[in-house]
Protein backbone atom coordinates (compact mmCIF):
# COMPACT_ATOMS: atom_id res chain seq x y z
CA UNK A 1 0.00 0.00 0.00
CA UNK A 2 1.42 3.15 -0.93
CA UNK A 3 1.04 6.37 -2.96
CA UNK A 4 -2.61 7.12 -0.63
CA UNK A 5 -3.64 10.95 -1.25
CA UNK A 6 -5.48 13.40 1.20
CA UNK A 7 -7.64 13.82 -2.18
CA UNK A 8 -8.79 10.08 -2.36
CA UNK A 9 -9.38 10.47 1.47
CA UNK A 10 -11.46 13.24 1.15
CA UNK A 11 -13.51 11.38 -1.81
CA UNK A 12 -13.84 8.47 0.10
CA UNK A 13 -15.17 10.16 3.39
CA UNK A 14 -17.35 12.04 1.53
CA UNK A 15 -18.87 8.74 -0.02
CA UNK A 16 -18.80 6.98 3.76
CA UNK A 17 -20.68 9.98 4.91
CA UNK A 18 -23.28 10.22 1.91
CA UNK A 19 -23.42 6.52 1.28
CA UNK A 20 -23.82 7.66 -2.74
CA UNK A 21 -21.52 8.18 -5.55
CA UNK A 22 -23.53 10.77 -6.99
CA UNK A 23 -24.22 13.21 -3.70
CA UNK A 24 -20.74 11.97 -2.70
CA UNK A 25 -19.53 13.68 -6.08
CA UNK A 26 -21.50 16.28 -5.68
CA UNK A 27 -20.13 17.27 -2.11
CA UNK A 28 -16.35 16.92 -3.65
CA UNK A 29 -17.53 19.14 -6.64
CA UNK A 30 -16.12 16.11 -9.30
CA UNK A 31 -18.20 14.04 -11.85
CA UNK A 32 -19.34 10.96 -9.95
CA UNK A 33 -17.11 8.78 -12.68
CA UNK A 34 -14.11 10.87 -11.63
CA UNK A 35 -14.97 9.82 -8.07
CA UNK A 36 -15.84 6.31 -8.56
CA UNK A 37 -12.33 5.82 -10.61
CA UNK A 38 -10.61 7.44 -7.62
CA UNK A 39 -11.93 5.43 -4.68
CA UNK A 40 -11.32 2.12 -7.25
CA UNK A 41 -8.00 3.11 -7.41
CA UNK A 42 -7.56 3.26 -3.54
CA UNK A 43 -9.56 -0.26 -3.36
CA UNK A 44 -6.82 -1.58 -5.73
CA UNK A 45 -3.57 0.22 -3.76
CA UNK A 46 -5.64 -1.58 -0.53
CA UNK A 47 -5.93 -4.63 -1.93
CA UNK A 48 -9.33 -5.17 -0.46
CA UNK A 49 -13.23 -3.61 -0.99
CA UNK A 50 -14.16 -0.63 0.99
CA UNK A 51 -17.54 -0.57 -0.55
CA UNK A 52 -20.08 -2.82 -1.50
CA UNK A 53 -21.87 -1.31 -4.54
CA UNK A 54 -25.54 -1.46 -4.67
CA UNK A 55 -28.08 -0.04 -7.88
CA UNK A 56 -29.44 3.07 -5.45
CA UNK A 57 -26.76 2.92 -2.22
CA UNK A 58 -23.25 1.67 -1.24
CA UNK A 59 -22.45 -0.24 2.02
CA UNK A 60 -19.04 -0.03 3.63
CA UNK A 61 -17.25 -2.87 3.87
CA UNK A 62 -15.84 -4.13 7.45
CA UNK A 63 -12.50 -2.47 5.81
CA UNK A 64 -14.89 0.57 4.60
CA UNK A 65 -15.93 1.12 7.95
CA UNK A 66 -12.94 1.19 9.97
CA UNK A 67 -10.84 2.94 6.96
CA UNK A 68 -13.72 5.79 6.87
CA UNK A 69 -13.33 6.09 10.69
CA UNK A 70 -9.48 6.45 10.36
CA UNK A 71 -9.47 8.60 7.35
CA UNK A 72 -11.74 10.94 8.94
CA UNK A 73 -9.43 11.29 11.97
CA UNK A 74 -6.53 12.43 9.28
CA UNK A 75 -8.26 14.58 7.55
CA UNK A 76 -9.49 16.72 10.70
CA UNK A 77 -6.01 16.47 11.71
CA UNK A 78 -4.99 18.16 8.71
CA UNK A 79 -7.57 20.77 8.62
CA UNK A 80 -5.91 21.42 12.25
CA UNK A 81 -2.81 21.49 11.06
CA UNK A 82 -3.96 24.26 8.73
CA UNK A 83 -5.49 26.42 11.62
CA UNK A 84 -2.39 26.02 13.74
CA UNK A 85 -0.94 27.88 10.78
CA UNK A 86 -3.44 30.76 10.66
CA UNK A 87 -3.77 31.37 14.13
CA UNK A 88 -0.03 32.49 13.99
CA UNK A 89 -0.97 34.66 11.95
CA UNK A 90 -3.59 36.56 14.65
CA UNK A 91 -6.18 37.99 12.52
CA UNK A 92 -8.93 35.75 11.14
CA UNK A 93 -7.92 34.91 7.12
CA UNK A 94 -9.17 32.18 4.69
CA UNK A 95 -11.84 29.60 4.91
CA UNK A 96 -14.40 29.72 7.82
CA UNK A 97 -16.83 27.17 8.09
CA UNK A 98 -19.52 27.91 10.36
CA UNK A 99 -23.11 26.25 10.54
CA UNK A 100 -25.87 27.77 11.77
CA UNK A 101 -29.71 26.44 13.15
CA UNK A 102 -32.79 26.98 10.55
CA UNK A 103 -34.29 29.30 13.45
CA UNK A 104 -31.76 31.43 13.52
CA UNK A 105 -30.10 31.31 10.07
CA UNK A 106 -32.26 33.35 7.93
CA UNK A 107 -32.09 36.42 10.46
CA UNK A 108 -28.85 36.50 11.78
CA UNK A 109 -26.91 35.32 8.79
CA UNK A 110 -27.41 38.59 6.25
CA UNK A 111 -26.11 40.90 8.57
CA UNK A 112 -23.49 38.68 10.68
CA UNK A 113 -21.81 38.06 7.34
CA UNK A 114 -21.78 41.84 6.87
CA UNK A 115 -20.22 42.51 10.07
CA UNK A 116 -17.83 39.67 9.55
CA UNK A 117 -16.87 40.49 6.21
CA UNK A 118 -16.08 44.23 7.49
CA UNK A 119 -13.79 43.44 10.20
CA UNK A 120 -12.38 40.37 8.32
CA UNK A 121 -11.85 41.29 4.59
CA UNK A 122 -9.47 38.26 3.88
CA UNK A 123 -12.20 36.11 5.44
CA UNK A 124 -13.84 33.45 2.98
CA UNK A 125 -17.15 32.85 4.99
CA UNK A 126 -18.83 29.43 4.26
CA UNK A 127 -22.27 28.76 5.78
CA UNK A 128 -24.70 25.98 6.47
CA UNK A 129 -28.16 25.23 7.67
CA UNK A 130 -28.86 22.66 9.04
CA UNK A 131 -30.44 20.85 12.34
CA UNK A 132 -28.14 21.14 15.53
CA UNK A 133 -28.05 17.27 15.56
CA UNK A 134 -25.70 17.47 12.20
CA UNK A 135 -23.97 20.19 12.93
CA UNK A 136 -23.10 18.61 16.23
CA UNK A 137 -22.08 15.83 14.03
CA UNK A 138 -20.32 17.71 11.37
CA UNK A 139 -18.28 20.49 14.28
CA UNK A 140 -16.97 16.83 15.78
CA UNK A 141 -15.77 15.75 12.12
CA UNK A 142 -13.97 18.66 11.40
CA UNK A 143 -16.23 19.47 8.45
CA UNK A 144 -17.45 23.03 10.41
CA UNK A 145 -14.65 25.51 12.33
CA UNK A 146 -17.89 26.39 14.50
CA UNK A 147 -21.56 26.06 15.01
CA UNK A 148 -24.36 28.78 16.32
CA UNK A 149 -27.20 27.22 18.02
CA UNK A 150 -29.06 26.56 21.03
CA UNK A 151 -27.54 26.06 24.37
CA UNK A 152 -26.77 23.61 26.26
CA UNK A 153 -25.51 20.83 23.66
CA UNK A 154 -23.33 19.07 26.66
CA UNK A 155 -20.74 17.87 23.81
CA UNK A 156 -17.57 17.10 26.33
CA UNK A 157 -15.67 17.77 23.50
CA UNK A 158 -16.88 21.00 22.66
CA UNK A 159 -16.46 24.72 23.75
CA UNK A 160 -20.27 26.79 24.76
CA UNK A 161 -20.07 30.24 24.54
CA UNK A 162 -23.21 31.78 25.30
CA UNK A 163 -24.16 34.85 22.89
CA UNK A 164 -27.88 35.77 23.76
CA UNK A 165 -31.26 35.01 25.33
CA UNK A 166 -34.06 35.55 23.15
CA UNK A 167 -37.80 34.83 24.25
CA UNK A 168 -40.44 33.15 22.51
CA UNK A 169 -43.73 35.01 21.19
CA UNK A 170 -46.92 33.75 20.85
CA UNK A 171 -48.16 34.43 16.88
CA UNK A 172 -52.14 34.29 16.65
CA UNK A 173 -54.70 35.84 13.76
CA UNK A 174 -55.06 39.73 13.78
CA UNK A 175 -58.84 39.46 14.89
CA UNK A 176 -57.79 37.88 18.21
CA UNK A 177 -55.35 40.89 19.11
CA UNK A 178 -57.92 41.77 21.68
CA UNK A 179 -58.44 38.92 23.63
CA UNK A 180 -56.90 37.76 26.65
CA UNK A 181 -52.96 36.35 26.05
CA UNK A 182 -53.11 32.37 26.72
CA UNK A 183 -50.77 30.67 29.43
CA UNK A 184 -48.94 27.56 28.72
CA UNK A 185 -52.13 25.28 29.94
CA UNK A 186 -54.56 27.56 27.99
CA UNK A 187 -52.17 26.66 25.39
CA UNK A 188 -51.95 23.64 25.36
CA UNK A 189 -56.06 23.69 24.54
CA UNK A 190 -55.48 25.35 20.86
CA UNK A 191 -54.72 24.48 17.84
CA UNK A 192 -50.90 24.76 18.20
CA UNK A 193 -48.73 24.72 15.33
CA UNK A 194 -44.78 23.64 15.53
CA UNK A 195 -41.50 22.81 13.73
CA UNK A 196 -41.42 19.51 12.33
CA UNK A 197 -39.39 16.85 14.60
CA UNK A 198 -35.62 17.32 14.68
CA UNK A 199 -35.80 20.91 15.08
CA UNK A 200 -34.52 22.06 18.86
CA UNK A 201 -36.88 24.81 18.60
CA UNK A 202 -40.16 22.80 18.55
CA UNK A 203 -38.97 20.85 21.84
CA UNK A 204 -38.62 23.73 23.49
CA UNK A 205 -41.92 25.49 22.67
CA UNK A 206 -43.73 22.01 23.52
CA UNK A 207 -41.80 21.77 26.90
CA UNK A 208 -43.34 24.97 27.82
CA UNK A 209 -46.96 24.30 27.11
CA UNK A 210 -47.25 20.78 28.03
CA UNK A 211 -47.33 18.99 31.76
CA UNK A 212 -46.23 15.66 32.80
CA UNK A 213 -45.88 13.97 29.42
CA UNK A 214 -48.80 14.96 27.48
CA UNK A 215 -48.82 16.86 24.44
CA UNK A 216 -50.32 20.21 23.22
CA UNK A 217 -54.31 18.42 22.33
CA UNK A 218 -54.66 19.47 18.43
CA UNK A 219 -50.43 19.60 17.68
CA UNK A 220 -49.77 20.18 13.53
CA UNK A 221 -46.67 20.71 11.82
CA UNK A 222 -44.64 22.36 9.31
CA UNK A 223 -40.95 22.58 7.78
CA UNK A 224 -40.08 26.08 8.37
CA UNK A 225 -41.39 29.26 10.81
CA UNK A 226 -42.35 31.07 7.53
CA UNK A 227 -44.80 27.82 6.66
CA UNK A 228 -46.08 28.26 10.35
CA UNK A 229 -46.41 31.86 10.20
CA UNK A 230 -48.37 31.95 7.33
CA UNK A 231 -50.59 28.77 8.53
CA UNK A 232 -51.87 31.12 11.09
CA UNK A 233 -52.87 33.52 8.76
CA UNK A 234 -54.78 31.41 7.09
CA UNK A 235 -56.26 30.82 10.14
CA UNK A 236 -55.28 27.14 11.18
CA UNK A 237 -53.96 27.48 14.74
CA UNK A 238 -51.53 29.55 16.87
CA UNK A 239 -47.96 29.71 16.85
CA UNK A 240 -44.58 30.74 18.88
CA UNK A 241 -41.64 31.96 17.02
CA UNK A 242 -38.40 33.33 18.17
CA UNK A 243 -38.31 36.98 18.82
CA UNK A 244 -35.30 37.34 16.18
CA UNK A 245 -37.79 36.03 14.01
CA UNK A 246 -40.83 38.70 14.01
CA UNK A 247 -39.51 41.43 11.39
CA UNK A 248 -39.00 39.05 8.53
CA UNK A 249 -42.06 36.25 8.91
CA UNK A 250 -44.64 38.89 9.86
CA UNK A 251 -44.16 41.69 7.80
CA UNK A 252 -46.35 39.74 4.98
CA UNK A 253 -48.80 38.18 7.68
CA UNK A 254 -52.37 39.36 8.73
CA UNK A 255 -50.90 38.54 12.21
CA UNK A 256 -51.15 39.73 16.24
CA UNK A 257 -47.83 38.91 17.75
CA UNK A 258 -47.56 39.32 21.90
CA UNK A 259 -45.55 37.86 24.45
CA UNK A 260 -46.60 35.31 26.55
CA UNK A 261 -47.38 35.27 30.16
CA UNK A 262 -44.06 35.17 32.77
CA UNK A 263 -41.85 33.02 33.26
CA UNK A 264 -41.87 33.61 29.40
CA UNK A 265 -40.22 31.00 27.88
CA UNK A 266 -36.84 31.61 25.85
CA UNK A 267 -33.69 29.87 25.03
CA UNK A 268 -29.95 30.81 24.93
CA UNK A 269 -28.40 30.71 21.57
CA UNK A 270 -24.26 30.03 21.33
CA UNK A 271 -21.62 28.88 19.58
CA UNK A 272 -19.37 26.08 19.72
CA UNK A 273 -16.50 25.03 18.41
CA UNK A 274 -13.89 22.05 19.37
CA UNK A 275 -12.03 22.42 22.06
CA UNK A 276 -8.78 21.15 19.81
CA UNK A 277 -9.31 24.02 17.34
CA UNK A 278 -6.03 26.13 17.42
CA UNK A 279 -8.22 29.16 16.04
CA UNK A 280 -9.71 29.14 19.75
CA UNK A 281 -8.93 32.55 20.40
CA UNK A 282 -9.78 33.74 16.95
CA UNK A 283 -13.59 31.90 17.12
CA UNK A 284 -13.82 33.51 20.68
CA UNK A 285 -13.42 37.07 18.72
CA UNK A 286 -16.03 36.05 16.16
CA UNK A 287 -18.48 34.88 18.79
CA UNK A 288 -18.16 38.83 20.11
CA UNK A 289 -19.07 40.04 17.05
CA UNK A 290 -21.71 37.56 16.62
CA UNK A 291 -23.22 38.95 20.35
CA UNK A 292 -23.06 42.39 19.03
CA UNK A 293 -24.60 41.82 15.64
CA UNK A 294 -27.39 40.17 17.55
CA UNK A 295 -27.51 43.08 20.21
CA UNK A 296 -28.03 45.51 17.16
CA UNK A 297 -31.08 43.27 16.02
CA UNK A 298 -32.73 43.25 19.00
CA UNK A 299 -32.96 46.66 19.18
CA UNK A 300 -33.67 47.43 15.89
CA UNK A 301 -37.16 44.62 16.33
CA UNK A 302 -38.52 46.96 18.49
CA UNK A 303 -40.82 44.10 19.80
CA UNK A 304 -43.02 46.06 22.73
Amino acid sequence: MNNLSMKQLRYFEALARHGHFGRAAEDCAISQPALSMQVKELEERLGAPLVERGARRIRLTGLGEAFAARARDILRAVDELDDLARASHGAMAGRFRVGVIPTVAPYLLPALITDLSARYPALDIRPRETVTRKLIDNLMEGRLDSAIVALPVSEPALVEEPLFEEEFVLVRPREDAGKPVPNSETLREMRLLLLEEGHCFRDQAISFCKSASALPRDLMEGSSLATLVQMVNAGIGVTLIPEMAVPIETRSAAVSVVRLPRPRPKRTIGMVWRKTNPLAGQLAEIAQIVRQTAGRMDEDAGLP
